[in-house]
């Protein structure tokens, strides 16, 4: 008989490292895999470098069920710590398991052994035998395959990537929990008292167990408290994840670069890693064509990323931990070409010129997705290269979108009106910024704003701008509540518009000027000045301001009382919206709708309206603070107090978040005649209310 058939050896095999002294937030984890364990499953541990995949392996290794089932035969090999050949992993498997064979050529004579008794094997770190690019992988695929089948043996791996053997059960290890996080450090850092200051770093680093394990580590060698270590984190970030034995996180990702897979990749792949890092949202899988048109295999690099555990998936982006992307990403912007080119990408879509009559216009809502992304790009560029002029055009171009599309607060007012006077984006950015604010209900700065850019305009002589901003100026004034200057610009802008010829400009002027009488009860003059409006506008080109116009003597026919021409007005107004797809105008129409109805008690149609106002809310939360409010309304008059309150209340934190004080102050209001503190009326059909939807600024 040969010797590798007798079962019984001197040889005991090797006792696996101790499990992990400092180990948090995994209990549901480990039940999972020991029950896995437990029927003998193949596992497979996948994530990223410093996830935790070891620490786990080994708590599940030394859990109490595992020793009563498996006994000494508990096995750990490091794939890490010999070189990816097959003759070496099969000699360091024989020596684990205790086979007593110095050279095996194959499985073959370590078989019986393993057949012979139930044995749990974890294979850590195996993305070291198995990258699919490494030499001799194959045939190390195929043992490791063949170990996963033995139906006595529970097989264990450890893997940044996810070539593994099929028959693995597979489990993604998401970073901890915020209380396993912050266990983890005090665990390890004894040094001074909790703080803030360190679970905002922790937060930073995305609660990655390495990052913080290497960052309790630093700062109990160095005697750091909170206040210091949030200094130096603010300096050096993950640059300071380094301790005094080597281990540090830069180490491990540049681990992770190393793999034959990575570098098969070719000279894209690092730079491409750099955008995912810098971009805040990572990169849109659907839109890399366009953002990266020269690089022809980018779907399959951005594959394989996340077969390396890099990046992630999420709701259609790839993204990647915060410690990862701090590391990675470009550290001069500039001096990354990909970084640059999906720069220019994104920038020559924010030149489109957005108009809801235009073509393009509906393609434009792709900023509802990707704003955090150019945001980013614009506070960064607009600092490191702030001469140049296309920066600032992207700027403005971007303020619009918004406006049009998705109104909320940036990150970019100060930069805008830090601007020097006399460059020559100045007064485009003020004048997009002050839409922006307007969308949002805030029209005291969108008054600033025109201002100022109505200033620079003048100094300049540009006529065309100057009526354009004096139609804004009106609305804005309007919104405010100083009517009479709503007037003379809505004038003002009409008469500079009938000096260039341009029938268009004056029909918006005329129904600017139409808005702020209407608000002033001089209705009779408001339907004549939105009727010489609709006159100057062409059949076909103009159908926005057109509906607007319909809109617009739909409120003054129900303030007159007349019904029947109202809903009329609404009906046409509602027909070219439905014809556009156009949201906004469509939630705006109902909106409307539904106040006429509530202005006659009619309870039942103004709750139709509202429940369609409110399926055209996309991502616009001004919409949806005014809608909320309207509800609100609805059931106040109703006397249904509690769900008036609990909708005003709704609308009151919407408003707060996006710094809208006027639509705070109707909220306010509301909540007064809720609590019977007031019987002041609120959303007459005949005032300009806020808590109504804002109008997209159309002096285009």
């Amino acid at each position: 008989m040969c010797p590798y058939l007798t079962f019984e050896s001197s040889i005991s095999g090797e006792t696996p490292p101790p499990p992990p002294r400092a180990f948090f937030g995994r209990d549901e984890l480990i039940e999972r895999i020991v029950g896995l364990a437990g029927n003998l499953t193949p596992i497979a541990l996948i994530g990223a470098g410093g996830i935790g995949k070891t620490s786990i392996a080994l708590t599940v290794l030394h859990d109490n069920r595992i020793k009563q089932r498996f006994g000494d035969n508990r096995r750990f090999i490091r794939c890490d710590q010999f070189s990816p050949l097959p003759a070496h992993f099969l000699r360091r498997l024989s020596k684990v398991i205790g086979a007593g064979i110095e050279n095996p050529e194959d499985l073959t004579p370590l078989r019986p052994l393993l057949s012979s008794k139930e044995m749990i094997i974890i294979l850590d770190n195996a993305e070291s035998i198995l990258d699919p690019q490494g030499t001799g992988s194959q045939e190390i695929y195929a043992v490791v395959e063949e170990l996963s089948q033995f139906s006595n043996i529970c097989l264990c791996l450890t893997s940044r990537i996810s070539t593994i053997p099929p028959h693995c059960d597979i489990l993604d290890i998401p970073t901890l929990s915020v209380a396993a996080g912050h266990d983890t450090f005090y665990r390890i850092c004894k040094h001074g008292e909790q703080s803030n200051l360190v679970d905002n770093i922790l937060e930073q680093l995305d609660f990655h167990p390495l990052s913080i394990t290497l960052l309790a580590t630093v700062a109990q060698y160095n005697r750091w408290d909170a206040n210091r270590l949030s200094r130096e984190w603010e300096r050096r970030r993950t640059g300071m994840l380094h301790t005094q034995h080597n281990k540090s996180l830069a180490a491990t990702i540049e681990l992770s670069l190393a793999s034959p897979t990575f570098q098969e990749l070719g000279p894209n792949a690092r730079g491409l890693l750099g955008v995912i890092a810098f971009l805040p949202q990572g990169v849109k899988e659907d839109n890399f064509e366009w953002l990266f048109p020269t690089i022809s295999d980018g779907i399959n690099i951005l594959d394989t990323f996340c077969i390396l555990s890099l990046t992630y998936r999420s709701d259609g982006y790839i993204t990647m931990l915060a410690p990862l992307r701090d590391h990675l990403r470009p550290k001069n912007p500039l001096s990354s070409p990909l970084l640059c080119m999906a720069k220019e990408s994104y920038f020559a879509r924010l030149s489109v010129d957005l108009h809801p009559d235009n073509p393009g216009f509906r393609e434009a809502q792709w900023i509802t997705s990707e704003d955090g992304n150019v945001e980013h790009l614009l506070d960064v560029f607009t600092t490191i290269d702030a001469n140049s002029a296309g920066v600032w055009d992207a700027c403005a171009g971007f303020t619009r979108h918004l406006s049009w599309h998705k109104g909320r607060l940036v990150v970019l007012k100060p930069k805008i009106k830090g601007l020097p006077d006399d460059h020559r984006s100045k007064p485009k950015c003020l004048f997009e910024l002050s839409r922006l604010f307007g969308s949002i209900g805030n029209h005291t700065e969108c008054r600033k704003l025109l201002a100022h850019a109505l200033k620079l305009q003048k100094e300049r002589g540009d006529g065309r701008q100057i009526a354009r901003t004096l139609g804004r100026l009106s609305d804005a004034n309007r919104e405010s509540g100083f009517h009479n200057k709503g007037v003379q610009q809505a004038k003002e802008g009409l008469e500079i518009f009938k000096q260039l010829g341009d029938t268009v400009g004056q029909a918006k002027c005329l129904h600017s000027l139409a808005r702020v009488l209407y608000v002033t009860k001089q209705l009779d003059a408001a339907e004549e000045a939105v009727s010489c409006a609709i006159g100057l506008l062409p059949e076909k080109g103009e159908e926005f301001l057109t509906c607007r116009c319909h809109r617009i003597l739909g409120d003054i026919y129900g303030s007159k009382g007349d019904r029947e021409k109202a809903t009329n007005h609404f009906g046409v107004a509602l027909g070219i919206a439905s014809s556009f797809n156009w949201h906004d105008e469509l939630f705006s129409i109902h909106f409307r709708s539904a106040r006429l109805s509530l202005s006659q008690n009619r309870f039942d149609d103004a709750q139709a309206h509202i429940e369609s106002a409110k399926s055209y809310v996309v991502d616009d939360v001004y919409n949806l603070g005014c809608a909320a409010l309207l509800q609100a309304y609805s059931w106040y008059l109703q006397h249904r107090i509690e769900e008036a309150r609990s909708e005003a209340l709704r609308a009151v934190d919407t408003f707060k978040k996006l710094g809208s004080p006027k639509g705070m102050e109707t909220c306010i209001t509301l909540l007064q005649c809720v609590g019977g503190e007031t019987n002041s009326p609120v959303f007459s059909d005949e005032s300009d209310d806020s808590g109504e939807p804002p109008e997209r600024c159309h002096m285009s």
